[in-house]
């Protein structure tokens, strides 16, 4: 009886300790948050759809328009591609719309299929008086968004150049873990990331030309825009959205698309990774594709070669 009342006190004393240590990483947090609020000034400009503020910056001088479109779960769409869309600006109009939940958008918990999410791109740029026709330039997963527009607005899309983009096939076979997302969601919302050694170092801020003031704002916004619940829905809906791009078949357009080594957190190898892609292509009578040697992320390391090879290819259009 001694060793079973001494073993609860013992269980009951390390619960303690743990809730302890997980009040004090909050309150850490939360006084980080409110430390941290001035690095959280929009850099772009903010615009309101549907009552809710979705951050766009624009950039840049040209006849062509280049949006850029920012893949899951990328916390700082604007400084994420800032490295490439910097070599582009003499050349270019650019657009980068930060859907909600990422950046200096609105965390909005509302319906994430494809169609919403078109809409709220599109209209973010109506108020920020950027018109069409455009050159979609997503990365990763908003490729499916960058091909259902030009699907269903196909007058409002003269090209696409994916920068590691996703199509649908990418989707048949990946596995989504909602509960682990969920879990780092919580953590990220507690406080915990913060004592993670290295998790906020994100591609664009080891690899790419951000300054040491764009890094710590790229830090404070991973603390308060990591895991969002507008995140999860639309992880929670992208297996759906992808079919009704499939649905829809490829774009009768130029497409463009760099392909990474698959690195980086895909969870594909190299060969998987680079064949689902070419075998959409093959399909897009325009269409052409450039091999990199490097991770997912391909716009924080080959940015330069990126930029002329875009220039090249506009130039033909």
């Amino acid at each position: 009886m001694k060793r079973r009342n001494r073993w609860r006190r013992t269980v009951l004393t390390g619960l303690m300790i743990v809730v302890l240590l997980l009040l004090a990483a909050h309150i850490y947090h939360r006084f980080r948050l409110s430390k941290e609020a001035e690095l959280r000034r929009p850099i772009g400009q903010l615009v309101e759809v549907e009552g809710h503020n979705m951050s766009v910056y624009l950039g840049g001088e040209g006849e062509k328009t280049l949006v850029f479109l920012s893949g899951g779960g990328t916390c700082s769409p604007i400084l994420d591609f800032k490295s490439l869309y910097t070599l582009l600006e003499d050349q270019y109009r650019v657009a980068v719309v930060e859907r909600f939940g990422y950046g200096f958008s609105d965390i909005v918990d509302k319906s994430r299929d494809i169609n919403s999410i078109l809409e709220d791109t599109r209209a973010a740029l109506a108020c920020a008086g950027v018109t069409g026709p455009y050159v979609l330039c997503p990365h990763s997963m908003s490729g499916l968004e960058a091909l259902y527009w030009a699907g269903k607005y196909p007058e409002e899309i003269s090209a696409i150049v994916g920068l590691d983009m996703a199509v649908p096939g990418y989707y048949d076979s990946m596995d989504i873990n909602i509960p682990l997302m969920r879990v780092a969601g919580w953590a990220a919302n507690f406080g915990i990331t913060r004592f993670l050694p290295g998790v906020a170092e994100s591609d664009a801020i080891q690899h790419g030309t951000l300054t040491g003031e764009e890094k710590d704002i790229y830090r404070a916004i991973f603390f308060s825009r990591t895991a969002t619940v507008t995140m999860f829905n639309e992880m929670e809906a992208v297996k759906e959205n992808a079919k009704k791009v499939e649905a829809m078949g490829p774009p009768r357009l130029p497409m463009l698309l760099f392909l990474s080594d698959g690195s980086g957190g895909t969870g594909f190898d190299t060969e998987s990774w680079r064949q689902i892609p070419k075998k959409y292509l093959a399909q897009v009578p325009e269409g052409t594709y450039i091999e990199l040697d490097c991770p997912h992320y391909v716009h924080d390391y080959e940015y330069e070669t990126i930029a002329a090879a875009i220039s090249e290819f506009l130039l033909e259009q």
